[in-house]
């Protein structure tokens, strides 16, 4: 006998825009939503019988139409929201997950002052969350942030590491570190002040960085994870991934030149990964 272990269905990608519009100033948003579902979905797959399916265009439709009434001021709180609509009006869903990446836009300079209707492109770095609920589960609430591309040239060194026959790498007291983070952290409840905890987080990661004196990439992330969970209590866990971004020193001898550690090439590919989960214990 075939049996269906496990699914899940939903839509993916769905793109918003809101404008929030103020008298004299208007707040720019961009989401990208994906919803899943989890429930009694086998007669489908066993039987093709769709009558306990919903639609994912009506899940697209759903992200639209709370979009226009919500009170959300942040993508946690959307997030909540779309989780329980979508559990009180389907029985037939045992748990639904919503996840949702942001992209930045910024009110434009114009004349020394922020234009209240004209904005520009944020650079790359992306804020995500991912909400979930079962219906008889409280609400686990995943937050963080993708692409932060940050770089230190000094304070950091990699050195007293494995050497064999096909090492090459030399060690090094003063080099360039360069990052990518993707940081995920695991909110304790469902109440707590997001839009304000989060830059707050940002923060301590980026100050944590700048001012750690590096021994490796493993041993600046970890700087980094346990100065948030040592300074934000409403944190359970954080895992932390930073791709290690290579710039190379650039052999100027040859063409009779020293190169006091100034003059670098950027190597996109190979890169090192380095990632852990941090949490508290005792």
């Amino acid at each position: 006998m075939i049996a269906v272990a496990e699914n899940r269905y939903g839509k993916s990608r769905v793109r918003l825009v809101q404008v929030r519009r103020k008298p004299e100033w208007h707040d720019l948003r961009e989401w990208t939503v994906e919803l899943l579902l989890r429930g009694d979905f086998l007669s489908c797959f066993s039987d093709g019988d769709n009558s306990k399916i919903l639609p994912t265009d009506t899940m697209k439709n759903t992200v639209y139409s709370l979009a226009r009434h919500s009170s959300a001021e942040c993508i946690e709180d959307f997030a909540k929201e779309l989780v329980d609509f979508l559990l009180t009006r389907n029985p037939q869903v045992s748990s639904a997950e919503v996840s949702i990446s942001e992209k930045l836009w910024d009110h434009l300079q114009s004349e020394g002052r922020p234009h209240p209707t004209a904005f520009v492109q944020a650079d790359g770095e992306t804020p995500i969350t991912a909400v979930s609920r079962s219906r008889t589960s409280a609400f686990s609430i995943y937050s963080g942030l993708e692409n932060l591309v940050i770089m230190k040239t000094s304070g950091s060194a990699f050195e007293g590491y494995i050497r064999d026959s096909l090492t090459t790498l030399a060690p090094a007291k003063d080099r360039l570190l360069g990052t990518a983070v993707r940081a995920r952290w695991l909110y304790s409840a469902a109440d707590v002040a997001f839009a304000t905890l989060r830059p707050k987080i940002r923060a301590i990661l980026l100050a944590e960085f700048a001012g750690h004196e590096s021994k490796s990439v493993q041993h600046t992330l970890y700087a980094m994870g346990k100065a948030v969970l040592e300074e934000v209590s409403e944190v359970i866990d954080i895992e932390l991934t930073m791709p290690n971004k290579h710039c190379l020193l650039v052999d100027l001898s040859r063409f009779g030149q020293d190169n006091p550690n100034e003059v670098f090439v950027p190597i996109d590919e190979p890169h090192g990964y380095i990632e852990a989960r941090l949490c508290r214990q005792g």
